[in-house]
């Protein structure tokens, strides 16, 4: 064994390889995507035979590893906390059926949130899916309880979640480095259909053969020593904490800081609820505070609140991530009826909000990257319809939204159905409204084809623009299916987007490049009138241009002869209503100016120029 400094996401993928997983799927997603890198990673530094995917949706990939797993392979399925919702369906039928090989549900927790829809607790899906799940608090943790997951997934052939907050799957730790442990096992799909394709009355015998798996695993949780596990006891006393994930290490951070021991238990395994040990932890003290992020998980199933407080009375809060800045304060003023600590609840004196001030980068909102070819597809949008509506989707993208562009968001895919109930809304009462449509191209992938196939069953009329930039760009530039990279680099089979649409009856399908703007702001005007001809429908601009980030542009200027000359007048029309970060405004000199530290020379911006109105720079 030795040891190394990890990522939690690598730990975790590690915990994979030293496992013995045979198959790894994912959908990319913060703060769960730099996982299936890092199994991709290992297995090459190792040479070991393990299948990767970046599938098309998280459903997708929970199902393809779910069938490897039929041929007892381990198997795992990577995802964030908003992912599992599109993965619901297979996830609840799994619990049923069970699973002959090991099988984990990686779902990534997102408190805060930084970057989701939601701040959904996936401890509740284990919940409400009946499937055991592992809270892990340091990322040795996580990748440790991968074994250990593993193992109880195989005993009672049930599926298992471990839940990684991204304070977890984002923190550095030394972890312990094993050997790889290959499992060499041979597939066999033992054929089985009142299990694996049981109709409801087998399925209320399976339902019932699960709830029994259940309380023997409650028992193992009450059992276990590494899993759940009580610091600091000493007799009973007046307070006592109970936490889970990775606020176990925040509140052992902080009484470390402070010099004071309180008894904490810790919970590893919220579901099954271990009952036992939490009753006689409650026993020992007057007063116990449940400390969990991001829902009242544990709170909820304890039975007797008499003496508890958290976030069902409001001492913890009911929202938001609990960083160690904020709990510090939350814990200092209640350690204060306790014990004496020399010390306030003062910014000053919190010593994580001090440091987090001290490193505390210049506050910038967020917005797309210099030379972004979404910028200019928005700009040609509120030019060419001004008065539209603008749903939008997931994704880079949905930066648009600082130019007015953007006017949904709502989940994977959602931009095209939005757009679909707009129209027969408006429709119905005979309301002529442009309605444009934006949408990645892999969120496209992900869940817009249904979507569109739906738009074109129903005969609705409005544009769509697929924002294609060549790559999955906000999560971590992962390979799409119409690029033909498969996850561990190797070549697959390239998925067309164009075949796609126009497979779908598409007759209005154009592409464009979006730099440029003229050219577009011409076919959306062409798509708006294809809408409203008698035989016309579906209207689709596939907006065409690699992210600038992906393609290097950062760094390979595009040659394009660019300079603000000193006819510029000041008006900042290239500033306020195409927003690129490479323009600023000179107050002594009246004239917008450029950072070439940042410009990659697109001469987009040209065109946005009054005083180039109407010229054609050709892109």
């Amino acid at each position: 064994m030795t040891k190394e400094l990890l990522l939690g996401n690598a730990a975790i993928g590690r915990g994979l390889i030293e496992n013995g997983c045979h198959v790894v799927t994912s959908y990319p997603g913060t703060p769960s995507s730099e996982i299936l890198p890092a199994v991709v990673k290992f297995k090459k530094q190792l040479d070991l035979n393990i299948y990767t995917e970046w599938s098309i949706n998280e459903k997708v990939a929970f199902e393809v590893a779910l069938g490897a797993c039929y041929t007892g392979k381990r198997s795992a399925v990577i995802m964030k906390q908003v992912g599992l919702n599109v993965a619901a369906d297979p996830l609840m039928s799994s619990a049923y059926t069970g699973v002959p090989g090991g099988f984990l549900v990686i779902s990534a927790d997102d408190p805060g949130p930084h970057s989701s829809q939601t701040e959904q607790d996936t401890r509740f899906f284990a919940m409400f899916a009946k499937v055991p799940v592992f809270d892990p608090s340091s990322p040795q943790e996580a990748k440790d309880m991968v074994g250990e997951a593993f193992e109880l997934s195989e005993k009672y052939e049930t599926p298992v979640i471990i839940r990684p907050a991204i304070r977890v799957c984002h923190a550095f730790q030394t972890v312990d480095v094993k050997e790889p442990r290959i499992i060499e096992r041979a597939p066999k799909f033992k054929k089985n259909p009142q299990r694996w394709a049981a109709t409801p009355r087998y399925r209320l015998i399976l339902h019932k053969e699960l709830n029994a798996k259940l309380k023997k695993i409650a028992e193992e949780f009450e059992n276990s020593e590494n899993l759940n596990y009580a610091i600091n006891m000493n007799g009973k006393g007046k307070l006592g904490i109970i936490a889970g994930g990775v606020c176990y290490s925040h509140v052992c951070d902080i009484m470390a800081l402070l010099g004071k021991k309180f008894p904490v238990l810790k919970i590893g395994t919220p579901y099954p609820f271990p009952e036992k040990i939490i009753d006689d932890f409650l026993g020992h003290y007057e007063t116990v505070i449940v400390i969990e992020e991001t829902d009242s998980v544990i709170e909820y199933q304890i039975r007797d609140k008499s003496n508890i407080k958290g976030r069902q009375d409001g001492t913890i809060p009911d929202a938001g991530e609990l960083s160690p800045e904020v709990l510090y304060d939350l814990l200092v003023p209640i350690f204060k009826n306790y014990t004496t600590i020399k010390t306030t609840t003062t910014s000053k004196e919190n010593i994580f909000a001090k440091a987090l001030e001290d490193h505390k980068p210049p506050v910038r909102k967020p917005i797309l990257c210099p030379g972004c070819s979404h910028r200019s597809s928005f700009y040609a949008i509120k030019k060419a319809f001004p008065k539209g509506i603008y749903p939008s989707d997931i994704g880079c993208y949905t930066l648009g939204i600082e130019q007015r562009a953007v006017d949904t968001v709502l989940d994977m895919g959602a931009s095209i159905n939005i757009a679909t109930g707009l129209y027969h809304s408006y429709n119905q009462d005979k309301i002529e409204q442009p309605i444009i449509s934006t949408i990645g191209d892999s969120t496209f992938l992900h869940s817009g084809l249904p979507s569109l196939a739906d738009a074109v069953y129903t005969d609705a009329r409005y544009i769509i623009v697929v924002l294609d930039n060549s790559i999955t760009a906000m999560t971590g530039m992962q390979p799409t299916a119409d690029s033909a990279v498969l996850a561990d680099g190797t070549k697959g089979k390239r998925v067309s987007i164009e075949e796609s649409i126009l497979g779908l009856g598409i007759k209005f399908y154009r592409q464009v490049d979006p730099y440029n703007i003229n050219e577009m702001i011409k076919l959306l005007k062409e798509a708006w009138e294809f809408n409203r001809r008698e035989d016309g429908g579906m209207a689709v601009i596939h907006a065409m241009h690699p992210c600038v980030i992906f393609s290097k542009a950062y760094t390979k200027r595009s040659g394009v002869e660019f300079k603000i000359t000193e006819e510029c007048e000041g008006c900042r029309r290239c500033i306020t209503t195409f927003g690129c970060p490479a323009l600023y405004y000179s107050k002594e000199e009246n004239k917008v100016r450029t950072d070439m530290m940042l410009c990659i020379e697109c001469g987009v911006c040209r065109q946005i120029c009054p005083q180039n109105e109407g010229k054609d720079f050709n892109g």
